[in-house]
């Protein structure tokens, strides 16, 4: 059974739901395939500001109410108000989209990024700190620098295109999306139900394993 999570590394909910994507992807059984979106690339990326602060912070209160998962004081009080940051969904994109291909490591490059943001305020824009990250996850630098240079480009883009098609298919408007394909089945999990109920979710995911 194959398990298409639809995510962007710079969206909140996507951040809510990484305890039950990483329980996923360690259920037997189960194949996880991430498809990244691009909610901030291009043309909609952005810097952060007044205004981007007082918007998401109160969407990242409810997360992590509803979720458990911890947002730090290097993130509300010191990336949210640094406001020479950059939030582009490109780069780390790239460098989750590397990690998978090098090491199959993608979920975890995932969750990493994430924590670098959403707990330690880093900027996960910036390929320096993408490559940190890599070291911290033991992937080779001139393996990851190569396949993330491959990915930041034209090649990255074409997965966000292909990931956009996939949401249209489907009629999928937002992050994150989990749908579950068995042959020509595909069905979507209403993820955010479980938020918060990890033994609800290991149900699930040994009646879609089977």
């Amino acid at each position: 059974m194959i398990l298409h999570h639809i995510f962007d590394p710079l969206c909140g909910w996507c951040y809510a739901v990484t305890p039950l994507v990483q329980a996923a992807h360690r259920t037997r059984g189960v194949h996880l395939v991430l498809h990244a979106g691009g909610m901030l690339s291009g043309p909609l990326r952005r810097r952060i500001n007044a205004d981007w602060r007082s918007h998401v912070m109160g969407h990242d209160r409810r997360i992590a109410a509803l979720s458990g998962q911890p947002f730090g004081d290097a993130y509300f009080n010191g990336l949210l108000r640094d406001e020479t940051a950059w939030m582009d969904s490109m780069p780390p994109t790239a460098a989750i989209l590397a990690a998978e291909e090098i090491a199959g490591q993608g979920v975890n490059m995932l969750a990493r990024i994430q924590r670098g943001h959403y707990l330690e305020g880093q900027h996960v824009a910036d390929p320096d700190v993408l490559g940190r990250f890599a070291r911290d996850l033991e992937l080779a630098d001139d393996a990851f620098a190569m396949s993330f240079e491959s990915w930041a480009g034209v090649r990255g883009q074409a997965h966000v295109d292909e990931t956009r098609r996939l949401m249209e298919r489907f009629g999928v408007t937002g992050f994150p999306t989990l749908l579950t394909q068995d042959g020509d089945a595909w069905n979507q999990i209403p993820i955010q139900r479980y938020l918060g109920r990890p033994a609800m979710w290991r149900e699930v995911l040994e009646s879609v394993a089977v």
